[in-house]
């Protein structure tokens, strides 16, 4: 399928923009052409759908345990998508908004949308 690299594997376990500039992330996706880790929409930086119109890369997955789906940035609507290489997920002991030691207290006011 267009837009998706069944070989890509995951840049790592937070927001690759986020871990560089010392912020924090609400949810993550992970590009499922290129494996990049972006944070959602709702978070304050947005880095996933950033990434998507930078690099071209229209389709995502969740990042988070127990959600395997995958979204179209080009047709706005989920479906259903090939399995990836793991990890499926950031860690589960990983704080959500995270992480930990970076989220502010007055993180929901922080959020978008």
């Amino acid at each position: 399928m267009i837009g998706i690299d069944p070989t890509a594997t995951p840049s790592g376990t937070g927001c690759l923009e986020c871990e560089s500039a010392g912020g924090w992330w609400l949810h993550l996706r992970r590009c499922t052409q290129c494996g990049h880790i972006g944070c959602c929409d709702t978070s304050p930086s947005q880095h996933a759908s950033k990434h998507a119109a930078a690099a071209g890369h229209p389709i995502i997955r969740s990042f988070e345990p127990g959600e395997d789906w995958f979204w179209s940035f080009e047709t706005n609507s989920y479906y259903d998508g090939p399995a990836l290489p793991p990890p499926d997920c950031h860690p589960e002991s990983q704080t959500v908004p995270g992480p930990a030691d970076r989220v502010p207290a007055d993180w929901r006011s922080q959020l978008n949308g």
